[in-house]
């Protein structure tokens, strides 16, 4: 290259210090630490909800979900939902005001970058886009897989596939690693870019699928340095920062089944058959296979097994069975992905008054008329119902004594802006976020943590590189303040609609007013088959 890049962000999905901690003791993220001995380093505070598709837009933009749109993996019309993609983030991404100071960036594998936006440089988007997603340029794609030899945005199999050995899916971890880091030079190399931003995923997927286990960790953590280390040194930066959009550790506590609870205080009706809950099961091949639909509807079997189980015949009561003649296995492996779901008992949401729809958004919806299709709570009933729900929940406790929340508080306590509508009506924040919170109706309100490993408030921060102040405080810093400190990195003025401050490792360089987001409000897909990949990492049920 043959001018230095100016300013280098790198994301690492859940990293917080007592990961790093435990890898230093066996050194295996030499690059890593070298940057963070370099230059100075503090927690980073999340947002709630502290999930991959709501943390990393709230990064890149600066701005709360209030503002930006987004607070989980899908977005809710009504009882309905889809995948969300870049269109439904509606806020300038920090490389778009780049351009608007002819400052060129090169952004590769950042979640909720699908469809990319048209910038000065380029994009390959990441998780939650399809297999071969749609790039900016066109076409370059195919040319870094040419040039690389492979790229892919997810692994060859699935959660649970039992096809694969711990060691060749671990083998597929690091593969993929290696494509980020391989892609990302690629294409500095060849635009030159004023910005780089690269993001590695699998560092919060190892602790989903594979609880925490200590040698996967340091296999993907190895391969990533690796990757940091090269890009480093081809790239040049003039200043490093690292940043990820939350942490990680064990859930040592209780599974607390937050729409049990509502069913038995009266504000949850059941149901069997029909869409359900939210889950990535249904279209996770076809996103692999590259389609970039967003949503599902049960097929012909699927609802077969729905009305079946309104007769009575599960699909748990049917494999039961085959599993007596031996046929259960196969049973198992070839049955379409949704039977299960359409077959078992459900949240009925037009009938309900209040429920979870889905655990990763951290709160509950009243069903309100004049909101909701079919509300059943009045307008005039709600802040009265909200009221009642916020007590109830607030006095709820393990059967150890302790609360399962920290927070029962409405949702304009952590959300502001012109898309509050979109979120829950009451978020309910766990109790140390070592209580996992579940939407499936089960016959107990406890059990285990369906995962034992899940996200913490606590991410990371570093700052590295030419004017760097690294005896700066940084306490108190938040996932907001990542986008308008790289804007005075960049030396240009951050947004005025930013949430976040400017870090004082740099100069601030003040604010400025940016051209309002007049983007679409959602892709242009054919509506069936994106969801089901995102269930390799469990967040929905």
């Amino acid at each position: 290259m043959t001018d230095r890049m100016d300013t280098l962000l790198i994301g690492i999905d859940a990293a917080c210090q007592p990961v790093l901690d435990r890898l230093s003791e066996t050194n295996s993220i030499p690059n890593l630490e070298s940057i963070i001995e370099s230059g100075t380093s503090a927690p980073l505070e999340s947002q709630i909800p502290p999930w991959t598709p709501s943390a990393w837009p709230s990064m890149f933009t600066g701005v709360n979900p209030g503002k930006h749109g987004v607070y989980n993996f899908v977005s809710f019309d009504g009882y309905d939902w889809e995948v969300v993609t870049a269109n439904h983030v509606r806020e300038h991404a920090l490389w778009r005001l780049l351009d608007e100071h002819d400052l060129s960036s090169v952004i590769v594998n950042v979640p909720v970058t699908y469809p990319p936006d048209e910038i000065n440089g380029a994009i390959i988007p990441g998780f939650i886009g399809p297999e071969s997603p749609g790039t900016h340029p066109k076409g370059i794609l195919k040319e870094v897989r040419e040039a690389i030899g492979e790229y892919r945005v997810y692994p060859h199999y699935s959660r649970g596939d039992e096809e694969y050995t711990d060691g060749e899916k671990m083998d597929e971890y690091c593969a993929l690693a290696r494509m980020r880091g391989e892609a990302f030079r690629y294409l500095a190399g060849k635009y030159e870019p004023d910005f780089g931003f690269v993001q590695f995923q699998k560092t919060d997927t190892v602790f989903h699928e594979f609880e925490g286990d200590p040698e996967k960790v340091r296999r993907i953590y190895e391969a990533t340095d690796e990757q940091i280390g090269q890009i480093v040194e081809e790239c040049d930066p003039k200043r490093v920062f690292v940043a990820s959009d939350h942490g990680i550790g064990p859930y040592e506590n209780y599974e607390f089944r937050l729409n049990e609870f509502l069913r038995r205080e009266g504000f949850v009706e059941a149901t069997t058959g029909g869409k359900g809950m939210p889950s990535w099961n249904p279209i996770r091949e076809q996103l692999r296979a590259g389609d970039d639909e967003t949503t599902w509807e049960p097929n012909r079997i699927e609802r077969l097994a729905a009305t079946a189980a309104k007769m009575g015949v599960t699909p748990s009561r049917a494999v039961g069975v085959l599993d007596r003649i031996g046929l259960g296995s196969l049973a198992r492996r070839y049955a379409p992905s949704g039977v299960t779901r359409t077959g078992a008992e459900q949240v009925d949401f037009p009938a309900s008054k209040a429920y979870m729809r889905a655990r990763t958004e951290l709160g509950v919806r009243l069903n309100v008329s004049g909101r909701d299709p079919e509300g059943v709570v009045s307008p005039e009933e709600y802040e009265r119902v909200r009221e009642e729900l916020i007590e109830r929940l607030g006095e709820v406790e393990t059967p150890d004594g302790d609360p399962v929340f920290g927070e029962v508080v409405p949702r304009e306590e952590y959300f502001w802006g012109p898309y509050v509508e979109r979120a829950v009506d009451i978020l309910t924040i766990p109790n140390e976020f070592e209580q996992f919170l579940s939407a499936q109706l089960r016959d107990e309100l406890f059990g285990p943590p369906t995962e034992p490993w899940n996200h913490k408030l606590e991410g990371l921060f570093v700052a590295m590189g030419e004017g760097i102040d690294t005896g700066a405080d940084l306490s108190d810093a938040h996932l907001f303040d990542v986008a308008p400190t790289l804007c005075a990195a960049l030396e240009i003025p951050y947004s005025d609609r930013m949430d976040g401050r400017v870090l004082p490792v740099v100069e601030d360089r003040g604010s400025a007013a940016y051209p309002e987001y007049t983007g679409p409000e959602t892709v242009e897909t054919d509506d069936h088959r994106v969801e089901d990949r995102l269930s390799d990492l469990g967040y929905l049920e």
